[in-house]
């Protein structure tokens, strides 16, 4: 019978210095998407410095390192992620159909994780009220959407390359303070220009996505982690537990307390 099972599928969130290795090699596939801030990853004797965006393959055997360490100017540690341990004969055939690198920056779309965080919610269930074949099927369709993303076309409009730039430094530093002149002098553009470029590309302004990262955060925050709403706002990036909570009821009708109450239990991060 080809199977995948999924093991382990959850959503982590660091605020402190964190480590955990597997330098005995692993006994199961791993799959790693960092959504928000950074870290360090060390796979069989190779560094690899994971930004928002970027996905980690490991097979069973591989060595890995896992390493959360304050990164932003002020001393903050900020690292989001949803990672899954998974094994099964279809996994195994899938896995040999392409090579892959250990490290992959993708495209963190809204059905890429609407499947991670069904698997999760599944997967929370718990032993009686889970459904393993579905799981399986949900499985098995992440892993066929993880390399869609990786082969998806590259820009190689130079106008194109650059708007994607300013969309990563966006991504990785939108939960932080920062300057549209930073992101602007990161790609080597005018502040200007890089405004005009961002637009043009996206349909919306730098802050606008940024806002939308943001938000989008601070709801994973509410549905899986435990920090309290200040906490959520303040490591999210929002200047005031009130423009927060403005924002919020804004985009989703409702403000996050309420939100928080009929969505979800709070959870520690596990990882």
């Amino acid at each position: 019978m080809v199977e995948s099972r999924l093991l382990i599928c959850d959503y982590s969130y660091h605020t402190a210095p964190f480590s955990n290795n597997h330098k005995n090699g692993l006994t199961t596939y791993l799959f790693r998407l960092q959504t928000e801030g950074s870290c360090e990853a060390c796979c069989n004797g190779k560094e690899y410095h994971l930004q928002a965006g970027d996905l980690l393959l490991l097979k069973p055997g591989d060595e890995y390192e896992l390493r959360v360490r304050e990164e932003t100017s002020d001393g903050r540690v900020s690292s989001g992620d949803y990672f899954i341990f998974c094994n099964g004969t279809w996994i195994d055939a899938w896995w040999s159909r392409m090579s892959r690198h250990i490290v992959n920056h993708i495209s963190i779309d809204d059905h890429l994780l609407g499947l991670w965080r069904q698997l999760l919610l599944e997967k929370r269930r718990g032993p009686e009220g889970e459904n393993v074949e579905l799981t399986g099927y949900l499985l098995q369709g992440l892993c066929l959407c993880l390399d869609r993303a990786i082969t998806e076309t590259k820009p190689t409009d130079r106008s194109a390359f650059m708007a994607l730039r300013l969309k990563r430094f966006i991504e990785e530093h939108a939960t932080v303070t920062f300057k549209l002149e930073e992101a602007a002098a990161h790609v080597g553009l005018s502040l200007s220009r890089a405004v005009q470029l961002f637009k043009a590309c996206y349909g919306k302004t730098m802050i606008q996505y940024a806002l939308e990262i943001r938000l989008n955060a601070a709801v994973e925050r509410i549905k899986y982690s435990s920090l309290t709403l200040e906490e959520i706002a303040e490591t999210c990036g929002f200047a005031s537990y009130s423009y927060f909570h403005r924002v919020f009821r804004a985009k989703y009708g409702m403000p996050p307390a309420r939100f928080r109450e009929i969505e979800t239990t709070p959870v520690g991060s596990v990882e």
